[in-house]
Protein backbone atom coordinates (compact mmCIF):
# COMPACT_ATOMS: atom_id res chain seq x y z
CA UNK A 1 0.00 0.00 0.00
CA UNK A 2 2.84 2.36 0.99
CA UNK A 3 4.69 1.55 -2.06
CA UNK A 4 1.47 2.56 -4.49
CA UNK A 5 1.22 5.75 -2.41
CA UNK A 6 5.16 6.45 -3.00
CA UNK A 7 4.53 5.16 -6.53
CA UNK A 8 1.32 7.78 -7.13
CA UNK A 9 3.37 10.40 -6.04
CA UNK A 10 6.03 9.97 -9.09
CA UNK A 11 5.83 12.01 -12.25
CA UNK A 12 4.25 10.00 -14.64
CA UNK A 13 8.03 9.45 -16.63
CA UNK A 14 9.38 7.95 -14.19
CA UNK A 15 6.34 5.27 -13.14
CA UNK A 16 6.60 4.12 -16.75
CA UNK A 17 10.44 3.89 -16.74
CA UNK A 18 9.93 1.85 -12.59
CA UNK A 19 6.88 -0.32 -14.48
CA UNK A 20 8.91 -0.88 -17.50
CA UNK A 21 11.92 -1.98 -15.29
CA UNK A 22 10.19 -4.54 -13.57
CA UNK A 23 8.53 -5.62 -16.57
CA UNK A 24 11.94 -6.04 -17.91
CA UNK A 25 13.69 -7.75 -14.44
CA UNK A 26 10.63 -10.40 -14.69
CA UNK A 27 10.62 -10.61 -18.60
CA UNK A 28 15.25 -11.37 -18.35
CA UNK A 29 14.27 -13.33 -15.78
CA UNK A 30 11.98 -15.87 -16.99
CA UNK A 31 13.20 -15.79 -20.39
CA UNK A 32 16.66 -16.35 -19.28
CA UNK A 33 15.78 -18.96 -17.33
CA UNK A 34 14.24 -20.86 -20.28
CA UNK A 35 16.63 -19.91 -22.49
CA UNK A 36 19.43 -21.00 -20.33
CA UNK A 37 17.60 -24.44 -20.25
CA UNK A 38 16.98 -24.55 -24.06
CA UNK A 39 20.88 -24.07 -24.41
CA UNK A 40 21.21 -26.73 -22.67
CA UNK A 41 19.54 -29.32 -23.93
CA UNK A 42 21.09 -27.95 -27.36
CA UNK A 43 24.37 -28.18 -25.73
CA UNK A 44 23.54 -31.66 -24.40
CA UNK A 45 22.63 -32.55 -27.87
CA UNK A 46 25.46 -31.27 -29.44
CA UNK A 47 27.52 -33.01 -27.59
CA UNK A 48 25.32 -36.39 -27.68
CA UNK A 49 25.77 -36.28 -31.77
CA UNK A 50 29.67 -35.74 -31.56
CA UNK A 51 29.95 -38.40 -28.89
CA UNK A 52 27.62 -40.82 -31.30
CA UNK A 53 29.93 -39.78 -33.94
CA UNK A 54 32.75 -41.24 -32.43
CA UNK A 55 31.36 -44.24 -31.78
CA UNK A 56 29.88 -44.94 -35.27
CA UNK A 57 33.17 -44.26 -36.13
CA UNK A 58 34.96 -46.58 -34.22
CA UNK A 59 32.07 -49.38 -34.66
CA UNK A 60 32.38 -49.17 -38.73
CA UNK A 61 36.52 -49.62 -37.88
CA UNK A 62 35.55 -52.71 -36.31
CA UNK A 63 33.49 -54.25 -38.12
CA UNK A 64 35.48 -53.44 -40.98
CA UNK A 65 38.45 -55.23 -39.32
CA UNK A 66 36.29 -58.08 -38.41
CA UNK A 67 34.64 -58.39 -41.87
CA UNK A 68 37.51 -57.74 -44.21
CA UNK A 69 40.98 -57.50 -42.71
CA UNK A 70 40.77 -60.43 -40.09
CA UNK A 71 39.35 -62.97 -43.44
CA UNK A 72 42.36 -62.09 -44.96
CA UNK A 73 45.11 -62.47 -42.46
CA UNK A 74 43.46 -65.48 -41.21
CA UNK A 75 44.23 -67.30 -44.56
CA UNK A 76 47.51 -66.30 -44.74
CA UNK A 77 49.13 -66.74 -41.51
CA UNK A 78 48.39 -69.37 -39.05
CA UNK A 79 47.53 -67.93 -35.89
CA UNK A 80 48.57 -71.15 -33.93
CA UNK A 81 52.10 -69.59 -33.67
CA UNK A 82 51.74 -65.86 -34.77
CA UNK A 83 49.10 -63.23 -33.10
CA UNK A 84 48.14 -60.55 -35.42
CA UNK A 85 47.12 -57.30 -33.22
CA UNK A 86 45.74 -55.29 -36.30
CA UNK A 87 43.51 -57.85 -36.97
CA UNK A 88 41.25 -57.26 -33.62
CA UNK A 89 38.33 -55.55 -34.11
CA UNK A 90 38.80 -54.24 -30.47
CA UNK A 91 42.73 -53.43 -30.87
CA UNK A 92 42.20 -51.78 -34.54
CA UNK A 93 39.70 -49.63 -33.03
CA UNK A 94 41.64 -48.20 -30.34
CA UNK A 95 44.24 -47.26 -32.54
CA UNK A 96 42.42 -45.68 -35.07
CA UNK A 97 41.15 -43.54 -32.14
CA UNK A 98 44.90 -43.12 -30.89
CA UNK A 99 45.51 -41.60 -34.11
CA UNK A 100 42.46 -39.23 -33.70
CA UNK A 101 43.51 -37.98 -30.32
CA UNK A 102 46.64 -36.82 -31.80
CA UNK A 103 44.49 -33.80 -33.68
CA UNK A 104 44.46 -31.01 -30.61
CA UNK A 105 40.74 -30.66 -31.09
CA UNK A 106 40.33 -34.75 -29.94
CA UNK A 107 42.64 -34.84 -27.00
CA UNK A 108 40.07 -34.77 -24.05
CA UNK A 109 38.09 -37.34 -26.19
CA UNK A 110 38.35 -40.85 -24.38
CA UNK A 111 37.11 -44.20 -26.00
CA UNK A 112 37.08 -47.92 -24.10
CA UNK A 113 35.75 -51.14 -24.61
CA UNK A 114 35.14 -51.46 -20.97
CA UNK A 115 34.35 -55.95 -20.05
CA UNK A 116 34.00 -57.46 -16.84
CA UNK A 117 36.16 -59.82 -17.90
CA UNK A 118 38.79 -58.49 -20.88
CA UNK A 119 41.50 -59.95 -22.31
CA UNK A 120 43.47 -56.94 -21.71
CA UNK A 121 43.65 -55.50 -18.62
CA UNK A 122 43.19 -52.38 -19.59
CA UNK A 123 39.98 -52.70 -20.50
CA UNK A 124 38.79 -53.61 -17.03
CA UNK A 125 35.40 -51.99 -16.06
CA UNK A 126 35.68 -49.85 -13.49
CA UNK A 127 32.24 -49.32 -11.02
CA UNK A 128 30.40 -47.12 -12.93
CA UNK A 129 31.41 -49.03 -16.04
CA UNK A 130 30.34 -52.22 -14.36
CA UNK A 131 26.88 -50.96 -13.80
CA UNK A 132 26.37 -49.53 -16.74
CA UNK A 133 27.37 -53.04 -18.52
CA UNK A 134 24.80 -54.78 -16.00
CA UNK A 135 21.98 -52.14 -16.70
CA UNK A 136 22.19 -53.38 -20.43
CA UNK A 137 22.34 -57.25 -19.26
CA UNK A 138 19.23 -56.36 -17.44
CA UNK A 139 17.20 -55.08 -20.34
CA UNK A 140 18.17 -55.98 -23.40
CA UNK A 141 16.33 -53.19 -25.34
CA UNK A 142 18.80 -50.93 -24.24
CA UNK A 143 20.87 -50.04 -27.19
CA UNK A 144 22.48 -46.98 -25.79
CA UNK A 145 22.76 -45.38 -22.14
CA UNK A 146 24.33 -41.72 -21.84
CA UNK A 147 24.78 -38.99 -19.50
CA UNK A 148 27.28 -36.85 -17.22
CA UNK A 149 30.20 -38.25 -15.40
CA UNK A 150 32.91 -36.20 -13.72
CA UNK A 151 32.22 -33.06 -16.42
CA UNK A 152 32.62 -35.48 -19.30
CA UNK A 153 29.81 -36.60 -21.15
CA UNK A 154 29.69 -40.71 -21.54
CA UNK A 155 27.54 -42.36 -24.61
CA UNK A 156 27.64 -45.90 -24.20
CA UNK A 157 26.37 -49.34 -25.89
CA UNK A 158 26.46 -53.12 -25.10
CA UNK A 159 29.11 -55.13 -26.10
CA UNK A 160 27.83 -58.33 -26.83
CA UNK A 161 29.50 -61.54 -28.60
CA UNK A 162 27.50 -62.37 -31.80
CA UNK A 163 29.83 -64.48 -34.22
CA UNK A 164 31.10 -67.61 -33.01
CA UNK A 165 34.79 -66.84 -34.61
CA UNK A 166 35.39 -64.61 -31.08
CA UNK A 167 34.72 -67.45 -29.03
CA UNK A 168 37.76 -69.44 -30.71
CA UNK A 169 39.58 -66.97 -28.65
CA UNK A 170 37.41 -66.34 -25.98
CA UNK A 171 35.59 -69.17 -24.88
CA UNK A 172 37.56 -72.32 -23.62
CA UNK A 173 41.52 -71.24 -22.77
CA UNK A 174 43.08 -74.81 -23.88
CA UNK A 175 40.86 -74.51 -27.22
CA UNK A 176 42.19 -71.02 -28.15
CA UNK A 177 45.23 -70.24 -30.41
CA UNK A 178 49.03 -70.78 -28.82
CA UNK A 179 49.60 -66.99 -30.01
CA UNK A 180 46.71 -66.04 -28.33
CA UNK A 181 47.92 -67.53 -24.69
CA UNK A 182 51.34 -66.77 -25.38
CA UNK A 183 50.47 -62.79 -25.62
CA UNK A 184 47.60 -62.56 -23.09
CA UNK A 185 47.69 -65.46 -20.86
CA UNK A 186 44.44 -68.60 -20.18
CA UNK A 187 43.46 -66.59 -17.05
CA UNK A 188 41.60 -63.26 -18.56
CA UNK A 189 39.27 -62.76 -20.99
CA UNK A 190 37.66 -66.53 -21.77
CA UNK A 191 34.20 -68.34 -20.45
CA UNK A 192 32.55 -66.15 -22.90
CA UNK A 193 29.03 -67.51 -24.66
CA UNK A 194 27.36 -66.51 -27.57
CA UNK A 195 24.90 -63.38 -27.72
CA UNK A 196 26.47 -62.83 -24.13
CA UNK A 197 26.94 -58.91 -23.59
CA UNK A 198 30.67 -59.19 -21.68
CA UNK A 199 30.91 -55.60 -21.77
CA UNK A 200 30.14 -51.75 -23.41
CA UNK A 201 31.50 -49.36 -26.02
CA UNK A 202 31.97 -46.08 -24.27
CA UNK A 203 33.21 -42.58 -25.42
CA UNK A 204 33.96 -40.09 -22.87
CA UNK A 205 34.16 -36.42 -23.90
CA UNK A 206 34.84 -33.16 -22.18
CA UNK A 207 31.75 -30.93 -21.61
CA UNK A 208 32.96 -27.51 -20.51
CA UNK A 209 33.89 -26.55 -23.84
CA UNK A 210 29.97 -27.05 -25.18
CA UNK A 211 28.52 -26.07 -21.71
CA UNK A 212 31.10 -22.68 -21.81
CA UNK A 213 29.98 -21.57 -25.15
CA UNK A 214 26.21 -22.03 -24.22
CA UNK A 215 26.79 -19.66 -20.73
CA UNK A 216 28.21 -17.31 -23.34
CA UNK A 217 25.67 -17.16 -25.61
CA UNK A 218 23.26 -16.82 -22.72
CA UNK A 219 25.48 -14.23 -21.27
CA UNK A 220 25.47 -12.77 -25.05
CA UNK A 221 21.53 -12.80 -25.35
CA UNK A 222 21.07 -10.89 -21.97
CA UNK A 223 23.71 -8.30 -23.01
CA UNK A 224 21.88 -7.65 -26.20
CA UNK A 225 18.57 -7.96 -24.43
CA UNK A 226 20.07 -5.09 -21.91
CA UNK A 227 20.82 -2.70 -24.23
CA UNK A 228 17.74 -2.97 -26.47
CA UNK A 229 15.82 -2.60 -23.57
CA UNK A 230 17.81 0.50 -22.75
CA UNK A 231 17.23 1.93 -26.25
CA UNK A 232 13.18 1.02 -26.39
CA UNK A 233 13.13 3.07 -22.37
CA UNK A 234 15.18 6.33 -23.45
CA UNK A 235 12.84 5.75 -27.00
CA UNK A 236 9.35 5.49 -25.00
CA UNK A 237 10.63 8.16 -22.07
CA UNK A 238 11.22 10.97 -25.19
CA UNK A 239 7.92 9.82 -26.97
CA UNK A 240 6.00 10.17 -23.87
CA UNK A 241 7.68 13.01 -23.16
CA UNK A 242 7.02 14.58 -26.33
CA UNK A 243 3.69 13.30 -27.24
CA UNK A 244 2.56 13.13 -24.23
CA UNK A 245 3.23 14.90 -21.04
CA UNK A 246 4.43 18.24 -23.22
CA UNK A 247 1.10 18.08 -24.23
CA UNK A 248 -0.95 17.75 -21.17
CA UNK A 249 1.48 20.70 -19.04
CA UNK A 250 -0.78 23.45 -21.55
CA UNK A 251 -3.57 21.84 -20.22
CA UNK A 252 -3.20 21.39 -17.10
CA UNK A 253 -2.24 24.93 -16.69
CA UNK A 254 -5.43 25.85 -18.28
CA UNK A 255 -7.35 23.46 -15.80
CA UNK A 256 -5.81 25.15 -13.25
CA UNK A 257 -6.71 28.99 -14.07
CA UNK A 258 -10.13 27.42 -15.25
CA UNK A 259 -10.48 26.06 -11.67
CA UNK A 260 -9.50 29.65 -9.82
CA UNK A 261 -12.58 31.74 -8.73
CA UNK A 262 -11.90 35.23 -11.06
CA UNK A 263 -11.22 33.58 -14.39
CA UNK A 264 -8.02 35.82 -16.16
CA UNK A 265 -10.32 35.76 -20.11
CA UNK A 266 -6.62 37.22 -21.19
CA UNK A 267 -4.22 34.88 -19.49
CA UNK A 268 -7.25 31.38 -20.85
CA UNK A 269 -6.91 33.00 -23.84
CA UNK A 270 -3.56 32.83 -24.51
CA UNK A 271 -3.12 29.26 -23.18
CA UNK A 272 -5.40 28.11 -25.67
CA UNK A 273 -4.05 30.14 -28.47
CA UNK A 274 -0.09 29.45 -27.28
CA UNK A 275 -0.92 25.22 -26.94
CA UNK A 276 -4.21 24.16 -26.75
CA UNK A 277 -4.94 24.77 -30.90
CA UNK A 278 -1.76 22.89 -31.97
CA UNK A 279 -3.16 19.80 -29.74
CA UNK A 280 -6.73 20.12 -30.74
CA UNK A 281 -5.72 19.46 -34.34
CA UNK A 282 -4.06 15.77 -34.11
CA UNK A 283 -6.02 13.12 -34.78
CA UNK A 284 -5.22 10.75 -31.64
CA UNK A 285 -6.89 10.47 -27.95
CA UNK A 286 -5.19 13.75 -26.97
CA UNK A 287 -6.29 15.42 -29.83
CA UNK A 288 -9.41 14.68 -29.00
CA UNK A 289 -8.95 15.93 -25.22
CA UNK A 290 -7.84 19.12 -26.43
CA UNK A 291 -11.13 19.49 -28.43
CA UNK A 292 -12.93 18.97 -25.50
CA UNK A 293 -10.87 21.35 -23.72
CA UNK A 294 -11.59 23.86 -26.56
CA UNK A 295 -15.29 23.71 -26.02
CA UNK A 296 -15.09 23.74 -22.64
CA UNK A 297 -12.72 27.22 -22.76
CA UNK A 298 -15.55 28.46 -24.68
CA UNK A 299 -18.26 27.80 -22.77
CA UNK A 300 -16.28 28.96 -19.50
CA UNK A 301 -15.77 32.38 -21.65
CA UNK A 302 -19.07 32.60 -22.99
CA UNK A 303 -20.10 32.28 -19.41
CA UNK A 304 -18.16 34.66 -18.05
CA UNK A 305 -19.36 37.16 -20.60
CA UNK A 306 -22.28 36.91 -19.78
CA UNK A 307 -21.43 36.79 -15.87
CA UNK A 308 -19.73 40.33 -16.38
CA UNK A 309 -22.59 41.61 -18.36
CA UNK A 310 -25.28 40.43 -15.58
CA UNK A 311 -22.75 42.61 -13.12
CA UNK A 312 -22.94 45.77 -15.03
CA UNK A 313 -26.71 45.75 -15.49
CA UNK A 314 -27.28 44.70 -11.84
CA UNK A 315 -24.60 47.33 -10.42
CA UNK A 316 -27.21 49.63 -13.03
CA UNK A 317 -30.49 48.93 -11.23
CA UNK A 318 -28.23 48.70 -7.31
CA UNK A 319 -27.30 52.67 -8.46
CA UNK A 320 -30.65 53.34 -9.58
CA UNK A 321 -32.49 51.73 -6.96
CA UNK A 322 -29.85 53.64 -4.63
CA UNK A 323 -30.72 57.14 -5.87
CA UNK A 324 -34.12 56.08 -5.87
CA UNK A 325 -33.67 54.96 -2.03
CA UNK A 326 -31.30 57.99 -0.92
CA UNK A 327 -34.35 60.34 -2.74
CA UNK A 328 -36.57 59.16 -0.88
CA UNK A 329 -34.93 58.82 2.63
CA UNK A 330 -34.58 62.73 1.89
CA UNK A 331 -38.05 63.34 1.45
CA UNK A 332 -38.74 61.52 4.13
CA UNK A 333 -36.90 64.16 6.93
CA UNK A 334 -38.53 66.99 8.71
CA UNK A 335 -36.12 69.37 7.14
CA UNK A 336 -36.85 68.64 3.69
CA UNK A 337 -40.33 68.34 4.84
CA UNK A 338 -40.15 72.15 6.15
CA UNK A 339 -38.54 72.57 3.17
CA UNK A 340 -40.97 71.45 0.95
CA UNK A 341 -43.99 73.72 3.21
CA UNK A 342 -42.25 76.97 2.73
CA UNK A 343 -41.99 76.31 -1.33
CA UNK A 344 -45.64 75.85 -1.42
CA UNK A 345 -46.13 78.78 0.93
CA UNK A 346 -43.96 80.94 -1.14
CA UNK A 347 -45.45 79.29 -4.30
CA UNK A 348 -48.93 80.40 -2.93
CA UNK A 349 -47.94 84.25 -2.20
CA UNK A 350 -46.77 84.86 -5.82
CA UNK A 351 -50.32 83.03 -7.10
CA UNK A 352 -52.77 84.84 -4.72
CA UNK A 353 -54.54 87.79 -6.60
CA UNK A 354 -54.43 89.45 -3.44
CA UNK A 355 -50.99 89.84 -2.92
CA UNK A 356 -50.55 91.36 -6.50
Amino acid sequence: MKIRENLRRLKLASQFTILLSLIFIAGIGLGGFALSKALEHRAETEISDRAQLVMHLMNSVSSYTNEQVTPLLRTELDSQTRLIPESIPSVASHQVFSRLQENWKYKDYLYKTAALNPTNLADKSDLFEAKLIERFQNDRTLKTLSGFRNQLFYSAQPLAIHQESCLKCHGIPEQAPKSHRDRYGSENGYGWNLNEIIGTRIVYLPAHEVFSNARQALFIFINIFTVIFALVLLLVNYLLKRRVIRPLKPMAHLAEQLCLENVDAAEVEILERKGLNKIAQRGDELGQLGKVFQRMVREVRDREQKLAEQLRQLRVEIDHNQRIQQVSEIEETDYFQKLQQSAKQIRDQWTDPKNN
